[in-house]
């Protein structure tokens, strides 16, 4: 486990709801990626890279609700700027991206 951290540390993290709607190779990244294209609603389109290219393949990817952190600064991987984090749970050097159980508005705020 790691650092202990206080609730109010927590809220600081936004955890929304997106569909995927869109998946591009990532050639340039150094471990084999994905271009993520997302929606968030009301906050708009996202662009995440994501290293899920061992279980998921882009068809398999569209249309398909994720849950990402939306309030990190950007980030430089390669020659690309992403702009959240999809969540995911490791499975032996896998990732297996988290989901809403059920359908949710684009934008939904987890809690």
């Amino acid at each position: 486990m790691n650092e202990t951290i206080n609730f109010d540390d927590f809220t600081k993290v936004d955890l929304r709801v997106g569909t995927i709607i869109e998946v591009n190779d990532f050639p340039e990244a150094n471990k084999p990626s994905y271009k993520l294209t997302i929606d968030f609603g009301d906050l708009g389109i996202k662009q995440s890279s994501a290293q899920i290219t061992l279980l998921y393949k882009k068809e398999d990817l569209m249309d398909r609700q994720i849950i990402a952190v939306v309030n990190f600064p950007k980030k430089q991987i390669a020659n690309f700027h992403s702009e959240c984090l999809v969540l995911g749970a490791v499975k032996a050097n896998d990732v297996v991206l988290l989901k809403p159980e059920n359908k949710v508005l684009n934008g939904s705020v987890v809690s």
